[in-house]
């Protein structure tokens, strides 16, 4: 019966379209009687496939219309195909979707985790596996997802479908984790938004241990305060109200909890017209953190001791290369930072022309972002390597204050004194007289130590870099820089990842009489309500269990089967095709191995090293320890291992989940339109003449002469017959 039904699906799909084909012919017909020609002059734009890009409003939909194939501008012809795309937003401006890219790609990892990274694992020497991994992972998949997003047309839900209606579970899984990701990531554009208000108070409220004042008048030092720092007193206490563990929430944080709300507002206003609000914002969203780090680099480099933080951050530890998890985190930081498997590079894509150069897109973004990292790492170790030298001097002001007082002037300290704290040490002092004194403790300065004691995530925005800028002259003015830089690093990153939700939801048509801007205001609040688990003294414990595991093995799961749906269900040839037609070039065959078989063996040897590495290693939380004034590893409780597993498998059972429901003959995703493609003038345009099969495609790829891939044929869903009526 399911087979029948399924038959019977199919045909009346044939029928429908064929119909929906003759009704677009006549339409055309009669609007080429009413509606005047349209000229080639006067457009300015980005691209003439959609029309919408020669009016004023990229969100503009106009109905088809006919028009010349080819126009003219600044002497370059520009592809206008017969008839236009249909009800599709689109970029008012290539530029645009560059920055709405780049500013999704470059976010909060390229400046406080690429430099921890490096520096951990073997300085200069850690760029070997970082570009290896680059080359054959990151670009290959960030090409193939827009290339992939702008040939269907679609979001990450739509595209797959398309694809194959038992993939539709790729997009899905790509949609709940960019929900899941969502959540906890506004947090950290609560906690920006927290310390850059605190910047504008006289003092920076991290610059001194408050006091505590007792009933007499009399006052002291915070203690927790004095046996940490006061940048880490500032986090851990005033900021976060955090808790000795996450099995013990305290008290609501209201603190956080109307930066959360005000977050989830800005973001809301910047995304409410989707691509025409968001689109505009990027301009400054996108372009702000490279005018900091630019203002922060000549700071930088200006200031005692950044030579010895560059010097340490890029001195090569060869030998460190052979480590395994040097290239597990190499790859890890590469398939984050880019924003791989989120669903938003999808999405970006599909609002572009159909004859962009997405290959070109690919390889400037993806370059951009990994230098992007390189220069973040230059301005933070500047800084870093200036605080370290002010607090190895400021070690050794102590350390000779205090041995002048026990041997008298500088010349008469002894060159060699014993290691042991409590022992006796006799000497000759100026005037010949032989004294014993006891050795207290003395500190031990060292700068490689300093230097060495840098850390990532938040510890590096929050903790080390605020306690830099505390010695910064007018430090008030460079606190509100970076912590302004840090917001717009993240909230366009935000865009892109609850982008990737809203088209996924647009595509399925769950809603389909919802206005758009009313959806993603719903979709807003239900994060905000959600994300309020974050604003109470476990909050940050959930923060960092969501970070470490909402979106990491999943995402990897979901690239695999990206090149698995590419490479083995819709094609390589037809794929190659496709990207030949939509920018005159054909794809070479070092980017056919990556995503056949490059790119899907380096994510399963990823995951599988971050399965051994927790296995061995196991898996915890820093939990804060105020009667010590440091952190101290704890193991997840029960219920917080149900929780990771919980997120990882919600994530991902989509993908096997669809594909079972669709073999039994239910639908869960119901999208049989395919996408608009003009195949036919876009190879008029571009002069494409059909390809040959080669020796080496037939041998590495199991391409026939005819076309065929053998075992890797394409599913029932041909694009051979999509023509430009469609």
């Amino acid at each position: 019966m399911a087979n029948t039904a399924h038959l019977v699906r199919r045909q009346s799909s044939r029928d429908l379209n064929s119909q929906r084909s003759l009704d677009r012919l006549e339409l055309k017909e009669m609007k080429g009687r009413l509606m005047p020609t349209i000229e080639n002059g006067g457009s300015n734009t980005y691209g003439a496939t959609n029309i919408a890009f020669e009016d004023s409003s990229p969100s503009t939909k106009i109905k088809s219309a006919c028009s010349s194939k080819r126009g003219s501008q600044d002497g370059k012809p520009i592809f206008k195909p017969d008839c236009e795309e249909e009800e599709r937003e689109s970029w008012d401006s290539k530029l645009t979707f560059l920055l709405a890219t780049v500013g999704y790609a470059v976010g909060l990892g390229n400046v406080w985790r690429f430099p921890y990274l490096a520096q951990k694992n073997g300085g200069g020497a850690f760029l070997i596996p970082y570009f290896v991994m680059l080359a054959i992972e990151g670009i290959p998949i960030f090409y193939l997802e827009l290339a992939i997003g702008q040939r269907l047309r679609k979001g990450a839900i739509g595209v797959w479908n398309q694809v194959s209606p038992y993939l539709a579970g790729i997009g899905i899984s790509s949609a709940v984790v960019s929900f899941n990701v969502a959540l906890y990531y506004n947090t950290i554009i609560a906690w920006c938004l927290f310390y850059f208000m605190q910047s504008f108070q006289s003092e920076l409220p991290w610059a001194e241990c408050p006091n505590v004042y007792f009933r007499n008048g009399s006052y002291m030092p915070e203690p927790e305060c004095v046996v940490s720092s006061p940048t880490q007193f500032f986090w851990y206490r005033t900021t976060l109200a955090i808790s000795e563990d996450i099995n013990t929430p305290q008290a609501f944080n209201w603190k956080i909890g109307v930066a959360l709300v005000v977050a989830w507002i800005l973001v809301y206003l910047c995304m409410i017209k989707g691509i025409a609000s968001s689109g505009k914002v990027v301009y400054v969203t996108a372009t702000f953190p490279y005018i900091v780090l630019i203002i922060f680099f000549f700071r930088g480099v200006t200031l005692k001791g950044a030579f010895d933080g560059l010097r340490h951050l890029f001195t090569p530890t060869w030998h460190i290369i052979l480590d395994p998890v040097v290239w597990l985190e190499a790859g890890t930081q590469i398939f984050f930072s880019l924003g791989l498997a989120f669903g938003g590079l999808i999405a970006f894509s599909s609002y572009n022309p159909v004859n962009n150069n997405c290959y070109r897109d690919a390889i400037m973004v993806s370059l951009t972002n990994c230098f992007t990292s390189m220069f973040a790492g230059i301005v933070v170790f500047s800084v870093i390597g200036f605080k370290a030298t002010m607090t190895y001097e400021k070690c050794l002001d102590d350390k000779n204050r205090t041995l002048t007082e026990l041997f008298g002037p500088k010349h008469d300290v002894p060159l060699e004194l014993p290691s042991e704290v409590g022992s006796i040490f006799n000497f000759t002092d100026a005037n010949g007289t032989l004294r014993s004194i006891i050795l207290p403790a003395l500190q031990v300065c060292d700068l490689e130590k300093e230097l060495d004691n840098s850390a990532s995530g938040t510890g590096l925005a929050f903790i080390i870099f605020t306690e830099a800028i505390n010695q910064f002259p007018g430090a008030q003015f460079w606190s509100i820089l970076f912590f302004l830089m840090l917001f717009t690093l993240g909230i366009d990153s935000q865009f892109g990842t609850l982008e990737g939700v809203v088209t996924s939801i647009v595509d399925m048509k769950l809603f389909p009489n919802l206005p758009k801007e009313v959806l993603t205001g719903t979709l807003c609040l239900i994060c905000c309500i959600i994300s309020m688990s974050f604003a109470n003294g476990a909050g940050s414990y959930v923060f960092v269990l969501f970070d470490n595991f909402s979106g990491n093995f999943p995402l990897l799961i979901i690239a695999f089967f990206e090149c698995i749906a590419v490479s083995y269900v819709y094609g390589l040839k037809r794929f190659a095709d496709d990207i030949e037609m939509m920018t005159g070039s054909r794809p070479g065959l070092y980017w056919l191995i990556c995503w056949k078989y490059l790119s899907p063996l380096a994510m399963v040897s990823i995951l599988a090293a971050s399965f051994v590495e927790i296995a061995v290693d196991g898996s915890g939380y820093d939990a804060w320890m105020a009667p010590k004034g440091e952190t101290e590893k704890h193991s997840w409780p029960m219920w917080s291992i149900f929780l990771i597993c919980f997120l990882i498998l919600i994530s991902v059972l989509w993908i096997p989940g669809v594909a079972i429901a669709r073999l039994f003959g239910y639908v869960v995703v119901d999208d049989n339109e395919k996408a608009w493609f003009p195949a036919s003038d876009l190879k008029d345009f571009h002069g494409i003449m059909p390809h040959e099969v080669t020796t080496a495609e037939t041998l590495l790829f199991c391409i026939r002469p005819d076309g065929s891939e053998g075992l890797c044929c394409p599913t029932y869903h041909s694009y051979d017959d999509v023509t430009e009526d469609e």
